[in-house]
């Protein structure tokens, strides 16, 4: 089956294909492309020279491997398809099937005789033992779900119209979201079917199965609740408040634990505040955003577009997915959409608008905050289709054009 190349993920694993003393970790929301992106590095690492016989795939999602619920059971597994000699490639595919995996995939990277590569759907996988046993001994690469360059290119891998409008397609994408089988649908409905599917099996893999849910009904009001308010600053305050004007009153306790569920499960990511004068994280308030805009679509009715929230979800899900740290960033009274971090400290400010054509108060109001920053880092204002400004050195660029081209920060 040929395979569409998720490049952004593959260059920055590749230099630890041969690695034997760190265990690559694959993370990621379901159905994002995991399994895939394993796929594609097994094909590559074939490519470079190694024997079909030194490469062990095992998903454990998968009939003839989903019975392997124990250590000893995995461990079996692994030495019956050990005999080659010389380093083996290990991939195992949601290793948080197996309970207590840890000390097993640990055992095998301190022989040294074995590069490792394991794939996991929660951040579950990256707390408690995994962290204690392998500290400094594992690298993780997390996966989002498609791009909207990525969309394009996978669109145009399958064979499917792609419209010479990249404003048209990039219309399609904020309705469809980045989930790779999604594009496999013709259909909206079907696409919608698809993405609540997701939300079934998330919750029945990956949060019923870990967690103690005591009320459902109030963990899926929440859910709702945050999946419908994605992008608004708020705190938990302001949800309970919410909440209790709507009728519904929880513990604040049980708010913030089904908040950390979601987040675990990787449905929501969390972005926090962050001071650019005292250079210091803010507690708080922040905002949640979708790992993909599918979900909000396939659960609401209303498909009408608030462009804000909308496009801030995309930045920010095209920022992490580059490999940067995304925070809101506050200058004094005014805020930056976003702060975007590279790993050398290399800073990049973004202000994201609808439009910035409305009014002159509108103009202003989206530059200042990035006038008022005083370094020389990139300062950028994306917005979805407008004529291109320029104003004292600030970037401006419409988001379609500039992600088609994989452009980064």
């Amino acid at each position: 089956m040929r395979l569409y190349h998720r490049e952004i993920y593959l260059e920055k694993i590749r230099g630890f294909y041969h690695e034997t003393d760190l265990i690559k970790v694959i993370t990621g929301i379901r159905r994002c492309g995991k399994s895939c992106l394993m796929q594609m590095i097994a094909e590559e690492v074939k490519a470079s020279g190694v024997k079909d016989e030194n490469i062990i795939y095992i998903n454990l999602d998968k009939r003839g491997y989903k019975s392997i619920k124990t250590p000893d059971m995995l461990e079996k597994v692994i030495d019956e398809m050990s005999g080659a000699k010389g380093v083996k490639y290990l991939f195992i595919d949601e290793i948080q099937n197996v309970e207590g995996f840890e000390e097993v995939i640990n055992a095998y990277r301190e022989e040294e005789e074995y590069s490792v590569f394991i794939t996991g759907s929660n951040s579950y996988l990256l707390s408690g033992e995994l962290i204690t046993k392998l500290t400094g001994r594992y690298l993780e690469f997390e996966m989002y779900p498609l791009t909207f360059d990525e969309y394009i290119g996978m669109k145009k891998f399958l064979k499917q119209d792609v419209s010479e409008n990249v404003f048209e397609e990039f219309e399609k994408y904020i309705t469809e979201g980045g989930f790779p089988k999604s594009l496999s649908f013709q259909n909206p409905e079907d696409k919608r079917n698809y993405v609540r599917g997701i939300i079934s099996e998330i919750y029945e893999k990956d949060i019923r199965k870990r967690v103690k849910i005591r009320n459902v009904s109030v963990f899926n009001m929440i859910q709702t609740y945050i999946i419908n308010n994605f992008g608004a600053t708020t705190s938990l305050t302001n949800i309970l408040d919410d909440l209790h004007k709507s009728g519904s009153d929880i513990r604040r306790e049980t708010l913030s634990k089904y908040i950390q569920i979601l987040i675990d499960a990787k449905i929501i990511q969390k972005c926090e505040r962050f001071d650019l004068k005292s250079r210091r994280s803010i507690g708080g308030e922040q905002k949640y955003y979708l790992a993909d805009l599918g979900f909000y679509f396939a659960t609401n009715t209303d498909n009408r577009i608030n462009y804000g929230p909308v496009l801030e979800n995309i930045v920010y899900i095209y920022a992490k997915s580059r490999g940067y740290s995304v925070s809101v960033g506050r200058i004094g009274k005014l805020e930056c959409d976003f702060i975007v971090r590279k790993e050398a400290m290399q800073y990049s400010y973004i202000q994201v608008a609808m439009t910035i054509l409305s009014s002159k108060e509108t103009e202003d109001r989206e530059y200042r905050p990035l006038e008022s920053i005083q370094d020389n880092y990139p300062k950028y204002v994306v917005t979805r289709n407008d004529l291109i400004q320029k104003r004292n050195g600030i970037i401006h660029v419409n988001i379609g054009p500039f992600m088609e081209k994989g452009t980064l920060f």
